[in-house]
């Protein structure tokens, strides 16, 4: 059986650790042969493949991104994109595929899925926002990387008693933000999924100044204020899956905390950097067992399937179970770190 591979959307730490895991396994106890596909979809797309071993996989556990590339290719926004990723497949002796991503990957694969290709998802996302599984890779690398910010930001914000925001990933979901504002002692956390009040916000800073702290605000790239109006800058540009590029809420609350309350205010803009460079053990493990498991799912003939992370086991989830909602932080967990907040 020849197998192919391939990692879309954003790229995160791990990538690298499952495509050696699916090779590793695939070639030394099923005996499949392996090619790469080149970013993301648009590899099987137009066709674009690399040789794909063992050889190839050597020494890239600990290294991030992926040695396969990605890209945000949508082949149903391609006219007979789906028809020409079949004939691709075909020409290339292709049998099965195992795609690496997040929600819009998995949603292609899911329709192909669909569609009478032979697909097996692994979850990928440092948001976490993707249901069906506890947790995904990356996620806990990217909150390694945003608390170890915070603790440095910490003693610049009380030397310089100015207020910090440290703007963090999360378009829809705030899971980095909260677990990384735990982590790092946060005086505020502000998510998508709790729209804030930005005089609450203002009144906490000027408690916490007068306690003599200087207070630092966690913000999800997403967050939005109480009206959902005034804040979050948007370039207006639109990827081939429709999102908005987002950015400018960190800049935009620090310019709101200094003219509403006569505080000195910074942005801090940790950006690309949380999901670059050397993932965390966790990550790599969680990655190495997902790409483990996903090669079974194939040898097994189980396509249209997930694996998927519940407690301490992986498991096969129906791939629409990981991509039909996103998977946001609930009232009852943001209200438990509430605490810290005030």
């Amino acid at each position: 059986m020849r197998v192919g591979v391939l990692t879309g959307g954003g790229d995160c730490p791990g990538l690298n650790a499952v495509i050696r895991a699916v090779v590793r396994k695939g070639v030394n106890e099923h005996g499949f042969d392996f090619v790469g596909f080149r970013d993301g979809w648009r590899g099987p797309l137009e066709g674009v493949t690399v040789p794909l071993g063992i050889e190839q996989c050597r020494g890239i556990l600990p290294r991030g991104g992926t040695i396969l590339g990605s890209s945000r290719t949508n082949p149903f926004a391609v006219d007979d994109g789906v028809q020409r990723i079949k004939d691709n497949l075909g020409a290339a002796g292709v049998d099965a595929l195992v795609a690496i991503g997040g929600e819009d990957t998995l949603g292609v694969a899911t329709k192909l899925a669909e569609l009478g290709v032979n697909v097996v998802g692994v979850p990928k996302t440092i948001d976490n926002d993707l249901s069906g599984t506890d947790f995904t890779f990356g996620f806990d690398t990217a909150v390694n990387i945003a608390t170890e910010a915070i603790d440095r930001l910490h003693t610049t914000a009380e030397s310089h008693h100015r207020v910090l925001v440290v703007e963090v990933m999360g378009r829809h979901a705030g899971w980095i933000a909260l677990h990384a504002g735990i982590a790092g002692g946060a005086s505020a956390v502000l998510i998508p999924e709790v729209p804030f009040d930005i005089e609450a916000v203002c009144a906490h800073v000027e408690t916490r100044f007068r306690s003599e702290y200087a207070p630092i605000i966690v913000v999800s790239e997403g967050a939005l204020p109480a009206d959902g109006t005034g804040m979050t800058l948007v370039s207006g540009e639109k990827d081939a899956f429709g999102h908005v590029r987002l950015g400018g809420i960190g800049d935009r609350l620090a310019h709101e905390i200094e003219q509403r309350t006569g505080k000195e205010a910074r942005a801090v803009v940790l950006g690309h950097v949380q999901r670059g460079g050397t993932p965390t053990a966790f990550d790599r493990w969680l990655a190495t067992r997902f790409g483990l498991q996903a090669i079974d799912a194939v040898a097994e003939g189980e396509y249209g399937v997930m694996v998927a992370l519940r407690g301490t086991d992986i498991v096969r989830v129906p791939l629409v179970e990981g991509t039909g909602e996103l998977k946001l932080v609930s009232p009852r967990e943001y209200d438990e770190a509430r605490v810290f907040f005030g």
